[in-house]
């Protein structure tokens, strides 16, 4: 988008049409016309049953359903209500109990998480440091705060998490800058599925350790898919790394109601802090609150107070675990389900443990998107490969689609 009247264009590569939104229009168009048996809609980062209904947690929806609509209706305190505060932080921490001081801000959903992390870590020109494989609206956030992207290798030659080429990127950006903001999107990465394990945490902390002491980074888990990568307490086994890091070093959290408990309209989410100290944890809290301010004020009352009523209810938040617990893995079953056909196809896979996606590498990702198309098949194309969405397709169509992924692959000479 190049010709504009009255906008300005701010640095911003805005395009014509969001892509994913675009790809899924289309392949809703196909099911108007074609019927839904004729169409793979794998697009989608929401959980769908399989007819293609959205899968919503029954346990939630009947609180929702009690709400008072005055309690709902008045407004949040801009960093959330107290309650709320108390309810994320048990929810993203279990039963890790941290040595440092634990703060948390609501933000419409993990995306106004990551903006409070960027916005307020980073400066104006600055580069925002992730993976060569990422979710891409990381680059929306960042160009809409003057901030650009950049990023490191994230797989080496034998596949593994490639410490080298992220310690080589964070020292050449803080040879330019006093601050970094980097972001690690684990576990069940979007849109990989890949999930960083201790070896991998322990060689991040050693390369963070040797960060000059005058340079700050502010490092962000981006956890909105937590509760979907495998057992609840063992994805958040990277907490403990985050609580031993550099003292400047400030590890922040990105989290979401959107999946652990299907409120993705709803909008709601927290960006938590675990500071070195009092101090910190307050200065965080100031300087979410005022960027809250100047973009969204306050978040939706209403999610707040159901995730407040679950974590004041020991046998609710059973019962919201104990379905989630269904759901989590119907979504792992079709992840087996894929792996297990990639690897009879021989089609080649990014490192994937589990989550929503799944990613196939290949070189040129809008063509084979385009080829998959006419056959009823709907992909996201990323720059180096296609990304297939585990949670919007059935079973045993995720179990197929390997096949014909690596049938197109060959018939176009896109290997």
């Amino acid at each position: 988008m190049t010709d504009m009247f009255f906008a300005l264009q701010n640095g911003r590569e805005i395009p014509k049409e969001d892509k994913i939104f675009g790809i899924s229009n289309r392949a809703k168009a196909m099911i108007a016309t074609a019927g839904k048996d004729k169409v793979v809609n794998a697009t989608i980062g929401a959980l769908m049953d399989d007819e293609g209904r959205l899968m919503v947690l029954s346990s939630v929806s009947e609180i929702f359903k009690t709400l008072d609509l005055a309690e709902c209706a008045e407004y949040a305190p801009i960093a959330g209500t107290a309650g709320f505060r108390e309810a994320v932080k048990k929810d993203m921490l279990r039963s890790f109990v941290p040595q440092r001081h634990v703060e948390a801000v609501a933000s419409p959903g993990g995306t106004g998480a990551l903006k409070n992390a960027i916005s307020n870590y980073s400066a104006p020109g600055d580069s925002v440091l992730v993976a060569d494989w990422y979710w891409g609206p990381y680059k929306t956030i960042a160009q809409e705060h003057g901030r650009r992207l950049e990023t490191f290798r994230m797989f080496d030659e034998q596949g593994r998490f490639d410490v080298a080429s992220l310690a080589k990127k964070i020292n050449e950006l803080l040879a330019r800058q006093d601050s970094l903001v980097l972001i690690l999107n684990t576990p069940a990465h979007n849109p990989t599925g890949y999930a960083m394990d201790s070896q991998d945490w322990q060689l991040v902390g050693a390369v963070l350790e040797q960060v000059d002491g005058n340079k700050k980074v502010a490092l962000v888990a981006d956890a909105a898919y937590i509760d979907f990568a495998g057992d609840e307490e063992e994805s958040r086994s990277f907490l403990r790394f985050l609580d031993v890091m550099p003292e400047n070093v400030l590890p922040l959290v990105a989290h979401s109601l959107s999946k652990s408990y299907t409120l993705y309209g709803m909008r709601c989410g927290a960006l938590i802090c675990l500071a070195k100290n009092e101090q910190e944890a307050e200065e965080f809290k100031k300087v979410c609150e005022f960027s809250s301010r100047g973009s969204w004020s306050n978040c939706a009352r209403g999610p707040q107070v159901i995730l407040q009523k679950i974590y004041e209810d020991p046998q609710l938040l059973q019962k919201v675990a104990d379905e989630r617990r269904g759901f989590r893995e119907m979504l792992l079953r079709r992840g087996g389900a894929f792996k297990a056909a990639a690897d009879e196809s021989g089609l080649e896979m990014v490192p994937f443990h589990g989550g929503f996606f799944a990613t196939v590498p290949c070189q040129e990702p809008d063509r084979l998107s385009a080829e998959l198309e006419k056959q009823g098949i709907f992909v996201v194309p990323f720059t180096k490969g296609i990304r297939v969405s585990l949670a919007s397709v059935r079973e045993e169509k995720c179990a197929e689609l390997p096949a014909i992924i690596k049938k197109t692959l060959c018939a176009k000479n896109l290997l």
